[in-house]
């Protein structure tokens, strides 16, 4: 098999259902999940380095098959009465490590930079790259239908990462980094 096709040499590409411009709505969606898949694999790969974050490592890779997941219900040219890969249990599942992930760090008053250990900080990556393939995906949904599912696993999905990122530290022994001229913005945890 030739990796080079080379149909797309005119700037168009193929998608479930047709052709488009590369520069397509939904090539742009569907193409920063898969960037942001890409940065959740090296996450993953740094996590599992550490010899500390099994649990958190397993965790990623569930999330890049439902990227990928995410990435072909975003790829019908026609979405129109298509059978979805993702339904609402991925998102509730996220729900439930996001609480875990907040529930093992320390209290939160000040927002915090992205850092720490090398994990978190590719996991901050993660999240803002995450944040970039939701804007698209609400941009290819205000014009063209999609699978909702989506656009909800994505948004809650950065939440998820930011809440990683944060255990990763607690986990390694790495401090979050506080933004110094931050308020007390948060709240602390009632025990």
């Amino acid at each position: 098999m030739k990796l080079y096709t080379r149909t797309g040499d005119e700037g168009q590409t193929s998608v479930k259902g047709g052709r488009v411009r590369k520069d397509d709505v939904r090539v742009e969606a569907y193409g920063t999940v898969d960037e942001l898949n890409s940065f959740v694999g090296q996450a993953a790969a740094v996590a599992a380095a550490s010899g500390k974050l099994e649990a958190l490592v397993e965790q990623l890779i569930e999330i890049q098959q439902e990227l990928f997941d995410c990435g072909s219900d975003l790829a019908f040219a026609d979405p129109q009465g298509r059978e979805w890969k993702m339904d609402a249990l991925p998102a509730a599942r996220l729900e439930e490590w996001i609480d875990a992930h907040v529930d093992a760090s320390p209290d939160l008053t000040r927002f915090i930079l992205p850092g720490g250990s090398e994990v978190s900080a590719l996991l901050h990556v993660c999240r803002t790259v995450c944040r970039r393939a939701e804007r698209r995906t609400v941009t290819l949904a205000a014009e063209l239908p999609i699978n909702n599912e989506v656009q909800k696993y994505i948004n809650r999905l950065s939440d998820y990462f930011f809440a990683a990122a944060r255990y990763a530290n607690a986990r390694l022994g790495a401090a979050d980094t506080e933004y110094v001229r931050s308020a007390e913005v948060f709240r602390k945890r009632e025990k």
